[in-house]
């Protein structure tokens, strides 16, 4: 299998689109601030979820899904920043943050299949 037939990764690459385009409405002073850092932590994920793939090693691919779940969670975190301060509204918001559970879950669902090998 391919790491982009993987659906958690699929998920988290429109989750990085999404961010994309909701950052876009950041004001212009944010563009070296949290639009940058919420755009790196979100390439982050599903980078990370490819790269561990590609390693051949289940180990590795254990440790880079490791890396992704703290880029998720560094995603939720600016989430609730930008939403903080009124860059995104309490619904976009909402609906960002249950992408991101659904996407903790897959990470974690597929770790724990992993380690059962």
């Amino acid at each position: 299998m391919k790491y982009s037939e993987l659906k958690v990764w699929q998920k988290s690459l429109e989750l990085v689109d999404e961010l994309y385009e909701v950052s876009s409405g950041f004001p212009p002073s944010e563009r070296f601030g949290i639009s940058s850092q919420l755009q790196r932590a979100a390439v982050s994920v599903p980078s990370n979820i490819a790269e561990g793939h590609g390693r051949k090693s289940t180990q590795a691919f254990l440790n880079h899904l490791s890396i992704a779940f703290g880029s998720l969670m560094e995603v939720e975190t600016l989430i609730l920043i930008a939403e903080r301060r009124k860059y995104v509204d309490r619904n976009k918001s909402a609906s960002l943050l249950a992408q991101t559970d659904q996407i903790g879950k897959m990470l974690s669902g597929l770790r724990k299949s992993l380690n059962k090998r």
